[in-house]
């Protein structure tokens, strides 16, 4: 659970740099976060996907704890990366709570409190983003300074060309004696777009597949699972070489390992929704010299609780303005299933994702974990959910979508596609537990009227509480924040604005 309110703590001044509150400085963990991008919770080994492999992933929830309930901060990257970040909720980072505007300077971030308390920092990959950090004045992503020096000779179609380990092994290379390190894993995959049959390609089988019920059950779209499949497993294999370089150093037992993903699957009625799967992401993290392994944890966990984690676990204290509750007592604990009761409630939220609709507008939608349910507020359901027909911009480009739009009209496939791409009502309630596709909204049924409204209260009182716009009747300032990222070319090259080709809106 997030706190509303934060006086039971005592906290460093933001402008201050972090003190240390405990003595075993020389003991200070290392922190590596291992951060995929568009990945679904159950797609990997350690939660019982058969297709998938992903040794890395599975040796650290075995060797720490398996987290089967993690929750991002938004189903999109940037608002996702920038919560991360700063422990903080998107709806309370101004632009850097959007998609591809600018990160403010003036947010705190955690690399930056540890690099003051004497971190060694860096990333590989993709860090804060997408987003404009340069024109905000920051000396380098948010994430830390890049070390992407080392390319793959021949990486495999559609995936990123850097050598993630080899970058790492340089960057510990350059860390000075006796400096912890935290560094950022941050792979481009499994981001679409994928090589085409590349998984049924490298042996695994169509029939393998568990599609998910929100998808139709169709060879294409097993087959593009399985390229999806493929990507993950390119992630985990730079992340096994990591977890070897550090074993043979010597250094893996006092190091914090995070591996999770910022948001969903890049298919349809997944990323880019607060369904389940868009928002519902994989965790496992491992420290050998403080956690037992082997262990489970239902606990809800949110992206937020990240930052306050690695403060603490570094001996900093944690700034007033992260929101987020650390982990540490929670890993150390040596305890499965539930461990800290308090922890009932995550939440989660978007406004503009891609360049999907007239004038560049977005969709904003709040959501809710409690118990058994996910409740969704949808702010502006007169709104595309996915953008403007018929490009549905804020749906990746891929098999999928271009199967789900050939076929809409399928007596099988249109409740699919409408779950997809179609409007939404203003609430929707789901059983997560019965139904982690989505699929039944139980918003408006009797026998579920007491938990729709206990939700939604909930839900309204802890946005009021964090100060997030959309409740105090300023909510048009996302509409307000400026969009760096190209537009895209469907779009019919409008102007800058964004207006959609009205041959679209048909």
């Amino acid at each position: 659970m997030q706190r509303a309110t934060l006086t039971r703590r005592t906290f460093l001044s933001a402008a201050a740099a972090p003190a240390v509150i405990r003595s075993r400085a020389a003991r200070r963990p290392n922190i590596l976060i291992a951060i995929s991008d568009d990945q679904s919770y159950p797609h990997t080994g350690a939660m019982g996907d058969r297709v998938v492999r992903t040794p890395a992933f599975d040796r650290v929830a075995a060797g720490g704890v398996l987290f089967r309930q993690c929750y991002s901060l938004s189903p999109g990257c940037a608002p996702a990366r920038a919560g991360l970040l700063t422990g903080r909720y998107p709806w309370q980072l101004e632009e850097a709570g959007t998609h591809a505007s600018l990160f403010p300077r003036k947010f705190t971030v955690y690399p930056d409190l540890l690099e003051q308390a004497g971190y060694f920092v860096g990333l590989t990959g993709k860090g804060a983003g997408p987003c404009n950090y340069q024109d905000a004045g920051w000396p380098h992503n948010p994430a830390g300074p890049s070390f992407d020096n080392h390319k793959a000779p021949k990486p495999p179609p559609g995936v990123s060309p850097n050598d993630y380990a080899r970058n790492f092994e340089d960057f510990l290379n350059a860390r000075p004696k006796q400096k912890p390190f935290c560094f950022w894993h941050g792979g481009a995959e499994p981001h679409r777009s994928y090589e085409k049959g590349a998984g049924a390609r490298s042996g695994k089988r169509i029939e393998d597949v568990a599609v998910p019920s929100f998808l139709p059950d169709s060879p294409e779209v097993r087959s593009d699972i399985l390229d999806y499949y493929r990507e993950i497993e390119h992630f985990d294999a730079h992340l096994a070489r990591m977890l070897d370089l550090l074993e043979k150093r010597g250094e893996l037992e006092n190091t914090l390992v995070v591996v999770t993903s910022d948001n969903g699957m890049s298919f349809p009625g997944a990323k880019a929704t607060l369904y389940d799967y868009g928002i519902h992401v994989p965790l496992a993290v491992m420290w050998e010299a403080e956690c037992k392994g082997g262990r489970v944890s239902d606990d809800l966990i949110s992206f937020a609780d990240f930052a306050p984690t690695f403060l603490e676990a570094a001996g900093l204290r944690i700034p007033p303005q992260m929101v987020g509750r650390s982990l540490v007592a929670l890993l150390r604990s040596g305890r499965s299933g539930v461990v800290e009761p308090e922890r009932r409630r995550v939440f989660s939220g978007r406004e503009r994702h891609s360049h999907a609709r007239f004038d560049n507008l977005g969709y904003p939608a709040r959501a809710m974990r409690e118990g058994n349910y996910l409740y969704v507020w949808n702010m502006k359901p007169e709104r595309w959910p996915a953008g403007d027909p018929e490009i549905f911009a804020d749906i990746d480009e891929g098999p999928t979508k271009e199967w789900m739009m050939q076929h809409r009209r399928d007596p099988a496939v249109r409740p699919l596609f409408e779950h997809g791409f179609g409007k939404r009502p203003e609430e929707q309630l789901f059983d997560v537990v019965s139904d982690p596709g989505c699929r039944k909204n139980l918003a408006g049924l009797p026998a579920y009227e007491k938990v729709r409204r206990s939700m939604r209260a909930a839900l309204q009182k802890a946005l009021a509480a964090h100060g997030d716009p959309r409740m105090s009747g300023k909510g048009d300032i996302w509409e307000s924040y400026p969009r760096f990222s190209p537009m895209r070319p469907q779009l019919g090259g409008f102007a800058e604005r964004g207006q959609v080709n009205p041959k679209y809106l048909k």
